[in-house]
């Protein structure tokens, strides 16, 4: 049975691709569980329809990106944290600190997948943080204070 897969399924087919499945499979399990439909002419039309609007929705989400990206070159963040006498704080900064700041401070909205801390920021000072998104990459201040 030819089917249009809705979503990606694990080793069997990836989401708008058009592939030949059992019938079985198709009819007691991609199909009830909204996997997939059977590639009418209209179904394709369809799909074809929602796979052009997710395109372009996808390109406008990149170009919102680089423009997000462009922004944190030019970017310093503020932080607080209570620190010892010798700067070092006691709770390390994490992304999920960081991330809130940065939407505060400079209105720029990221991800927390995206921020690239390799651990987390135990000391008072200036740090250099990387954002990759992809093959894309910027890299924005955050200065850590005692508090």
């Amino acid at each position: 049975m030819k089917v249009i897969f809705l979503k990606d399924v694990p080793k069997i087919g990836r989401k708008y691709e058009t592939k030949n499945v059992s019938d079985g499979y198709a009819l007691n399990f991609l199909i009830p569980n909204k996997h997939a439909v059977i590639a009418t002419p209209d179904a394709e039309k369809r799909i074809g329809l929602e796979r052009s609007r997710e395109e372009g929705e996808r390109k406008v989400q990149d170009e919102l990106l680089t423009q997000n990206l462009n922004q944190l070159s030019s970017v310093s963040i503020t932080l607080t944290g209570k620190a010892n006498d010798k700067g070092h704080l006691f709770a390390g900064l994490h992304a999920a600190e960081i991330i809130p700041a940065l939407a505060q401070q400079a209105r720029v909205t990221i991800a927390p997948e995206h921020l690239a801390l390799e651990k987390p920021i135990k000391e008072v000072g200036e740090h250099q943080v990387t954002v990759k998104v992809g093959q894309k990459s910027a890299k924005f201040t955050l200065v850590v204070k005692a508090a």
